[in-house]
């Protein structure tokens, strides 16, 4: 199983005790679905704990069971019957007479632990979270724009401080920093992933430490130090006169690559994009960097 898929899995060992809680989780996980709609609701998962978690969170959140359920490569649940599709809406807040855009119904959200049970139910329907080992990334994706909002400015009074952009049509919130995914993954409920994000970045730490004193003599290693630091200086500079937010997106990706991993050379660095990048490709934006900070 992949690290995500056991991070699911190990949320949804979680009883599913308050009703307020189902209520708030059972939110989450439509608001970030495949499909919800006064016609039909549908969801759609590959992860066989969430699957199993679905039934129990419904009938516990809604007194409501799914019309179908269709098993393959992945898990299809299906709502078609107007009369339950009305009772979910309501009990979340919605009138399914009204043809509006659906949203955060904050009401259901004034305790903590139904936060906490929204986030995860949100994560559990439309989020998922990278191999450490390799890089980290987390996200939360939705086709609904003015959830994606909520759900940002609600993650704000928690204390996390996301970053959004649009892919595919969907808006996603992700988290880059590794310490904002081991808090995440903590308030969630998922202890033993976050544990896991911290060990696979003091491996990765400590084998970068070794792999420098190993293959770099003193000269190289001076020369990458030098070079970092007129690039870190340089993206500085770009930050200081505001131009940093109207850079591309592919040289803040690089920008926010080097400041993060100030002692990398160009192979390390390069080998930290999704996908790896070249090293003639990644000389050339740190190159490009350079230029712009020192044009006047």
């Amino acid at each position: 199983m992949s690290f995500s898929s056991n991070t699911k899995a190990e949320l949804c060992r979680d009883f599913i005790n308050k009703k307020c809680c189902a209520l708030a989780e059972a939110c989450g996980v439509l608001l970030y679905s495949s499909a919800v709609s006064t016609e039909q609701i549908r969801i759609v998962t590959e992860n066989p704990e969430f699957a199993n978690r679905l039934p129990n969170l419904f009938n516990r959140a809604f007194h409501v069971e799914f019309d179908e359920r269709q098993n393959a490569a992945k898990s299809t649940f299906l709502i078609r019957d107007r009369e339950k599709i009305q009772t979910i809406f309501r009990a979340i807040g919605y009138s399914p007479s009204d043809s509006v855009t659906l949203h955060v119904n904050y009401g259901l959200l004034e305790k903590e632990c139904c936060i906490r049970s929204f986030l995860r139910g949100a994560f559990l329907s439309g989020g998922s979270v990278t191999d450490p080992e390799k890089r980290y990334h987390l996200e939360l994706s939705t086709n609904h724009h003015k959830v994606s909002r909520e759900t940002y400015s609600l993650l704000l009074e928690q204390g996390f401080s996301p970053k959004d952009t649009l892919r595919n049509g969907c808006s996603i919130l992700y988290f880059k920093q590794s310490e904002a995914i081991e808090d995440f993954l903590a308030f969630l409920g998922a202890p033993i992933a976050s544990m896991g994000i911290m060990e696979a970045k003091i491996e990765k730490e400590m084998k970068n430490k070794i792999n420098r004193i190993v293959n770099c003599d003193n000269a190289n290693t001076s020369k990458v130090v030098e070079a970092a630091q007129t690039q870190i200086a340089a993206i500085r500079t770009l930050r200081e006169r505001g131009q940093y937010e109207s850079l591309p997106e592919k040289l803040k990706q690089t920008a926010e690559l080097r400041e993060q991993n100030p002692e990398a050379n160009l192979s390390e660095l390069a080998s930290l994009f999704d996908p790896p990048l070249t090293k003639s490709a990644l000389n050339h934006r740190l190159r490009k960097l350079t230029e712009l900070a020192a044009e006047e």
